[in-house]
């Protein structure tokens, strides 16, 4: 059995983007209320009395937008300092990051996966939804700062959605020749806009390496993260290319993760929304701690047999009731 040992904790349901595989276009979602997302008292109580005693050492910060929640700075720095914690990142669409990147890293962040869909301007500001003054520049320079802060590594996740930004796969793999970056190629899913999705499908990751070993050649590399990727190198590049193909090749059997919603659902599968526990609720209304540390090593008893195998079984209509942004990714 996998072992599973890494939470993937969203901090707010809120986003300054609004990228087209997360939400589809005319879409008004339903915020949680403020009083209704887990405090930071709430989320460090259930990390250090229910999570971090049934095995979980691994947290990565989401969101929606994990840079929009207040305090955030503060939250890193708490769970830094938890000492069971072996590793601490944040993934983020990167635009306010430029202001916050020193401070982030003063606080014991050292891991940063950084959305980067596109390195045109107008293909970037398509796929965010944007309308007004574009906003790749400010993107591009919280990535420089994050570089320059020191995170290492520092990933950048693209999505690759056919007919939109697939032309740009080998541009996008080049940056990791110069630069110790880590790009990280990620299929298309049919959640959150199920539409587009239907309308475009997606392109399998075996497309794709083998574009890009046409192109500049490709190995296996020896590196080797803690998320389901598989990692290649371009020979002699200092950086890494990853291959996240949750539609085309299934990796089920070495998933060792689970999610916590911004309000408190913990999740134990992204495609299946069976499973899922009401974590708190069960907290504001006194629960014993050690009735729901019970709950949780139930669900991580049975999180196999819940695990995503079909692009469809993951609900009974094909159709998921949260969008990406709201479950965290």
């Amino acid at each position: 059995m996998n072992i599973i040992d890494y939470l993937r904790i969203s901090l707010i349901d809120r986003c300054n983007f609004r990228c087209q595989y997360c939400m589809p276009e005319g879409t008004e979602l339903d915020y949680i209320l403020q009083q209704e997302l887990l405090s930071h008292s709430e989320l460090l109580t259930l990390l250090k009395e229910v999570f971090i005693p049934v095995g979980f050492r691994k947290f990565r910060l989401t969101g929606g937008e994990p840079l929009l929640r207040p305090g955030v700075v503060d939250l890193v720095r708490a769970i830094a300092a938890i000492p069971e914690t072996e590793d601490l990142a944040m993934t983020t669409n990167g635009f306010r990051l430029a202001s916050m990147a020193q401070d982030l890293y003063d606080a014991g962040l050292r891991r940063i996966n950084i959305s980067l869909d596109s390195l045109n301007p107008d293909t970037f500001d398509k796929i965010i939804g944007n309308r007004g003054k574009s906003r790749w520049q400010q993107t591009w320079l919280g990535i420089q700062t994050a570089h320059q802060v020191g995170f290492d590594p520092l990933k950048l996740n693209i999505v690759v959605i056919p007919g939109i930004n697939d032309t740009e796969v080998l541009d996008l793999a080049a940056l990791t020749i110069n630069r110790r970056w880590h790009v990280r190629f990620i299929e298309f899913m049919p959640i959150g806009n199920s539409k587009l999705f239907g309308d475009r499908a997606w392109i399998p990751s075996v497309e794709l390496r083998q574009e890009i070993r046409d192109r500049f050649g490709l190995t296996e590399s020896t590196i080797r993260g803690n998320g389901p990727a598989d990692i290649f190198q371009i020979p002699g590049a200092l950086g890494t290319l990853g291959f996240i193909s949750q539609m085309s090749e299934c990796f089920c059997d070495r998933c060792n993760r689970m999610r916590l919603s911004a309000d408190g659902w913990l999740r134990p599968c992204l495609l299946n929304e069976t499973g899922q526990i009401d974590l708190k609720t069960a907290l504001r209304s006194g629960v014993n701690l050690a009735e729901l540390r019970e709950k949780v090593k139930q669900l991580i008893g049975i999180k196999s047999e819940i695990n995503f195998k079909e692009r469809d079984s993951g609900t009974t209509t094909g159709n998921y009731s949260r969008t990406m942004s709201q479950i965290g990714g």
